[in-house]
């Protein structure tokens, strides 16, 4: 079973029976809100990114792609085009590396300086190719048309239904037995794509053995 956006809205109105304007209006308010739940509570291949961008010579600042959420890994090429990764570190700890940012140098650390920015230390010495392998929040399936999918929608359709019917009955200020049921499905759905990103995404079956979880 996989849902279109059109397909999910409908079975929310049906599952509370509730077709009320303003709850229908809200609609795209919770399967949004369910999405941001799956994402901050799963590690799924589907939420990382690759990107690549060039620092500049004596500036220090690199900016961040604007769906960035955290990092995975950032690496560097210079002229010679041979690739090496910079750690990530706290800001406190780069500005004590390099306390003058008019110190230039082949970088060896980035930090997160605001919402919009990184910097690097030393501050590069010339322009350098950067590659971020980073953590993003793919477009939401509320974004496209009515007969629109997502990788969520489809691989992950019980974890969006049940947690945006949560969403959905909060708004309606629900029944508390009906809230937990509609929160332990919703969890038990959670443990299934929780398996899938964090366990078989992650593994090697030839290296590691089969994934096998603990009896019960």
């Amino acid at each position: 079973m996989s849902f279109t956006y059109a397909q999910l809205k409908q079975a929310l109105q049906d599952y509370t029976e509730n077709t009320e304007t303003s709850f229908v209006t809200n609609l795209p308010v919770f399967i949004r809100t369910a999405e941001e739940r799956i994402l901050k509570n799963v590690q799924l291949s589907l939420f990382r990114k690759n990107v690549s961008a060039s620092t500049v010579a004596s500036n220090k600042f690199l900016t961040c792609p604007s769906d960035f959420l955290a990092p995975f890994s950032l690496s560097l090429a210079g002229s010679n085009s041979e690739s090496f990764f910079v750690d990530f570190k706290d800001p406190s700890f780069l500005q004590t590396y390099t306390p003058n940012a008019s110190s230039t140098g082949s970088p060896k650390y980035y930090a997160q300086f605001d919402v919009d920015h990184f910097f690097l230390a030393p501050t590069p010495d010339a322009a350098y190719t950067a590659e971020l392998h980073y953590y993003y929040r793919p477009n939401s399936l509320t974004a496209g048309l009515d007969s629109g999918t997502t990788w969520l929608s489809i691989n992950a359709e019980m974890s969006l239904l049940y947690g945006s019917l949560i969403e959905a009955y909060i708004y309606m200020k629900g029944e508390s037995d009906v809230m937990n049921f509609y929160n332990q499905r919703f969890q038990e759905a959670l443990i299934g794509i929780k398996l899938l990103g964090e366990a078989k995404e992650t593994t090697d079956e030839y290296r590691t053995g089969k994934v096998i979880r603990a009896k019960q």
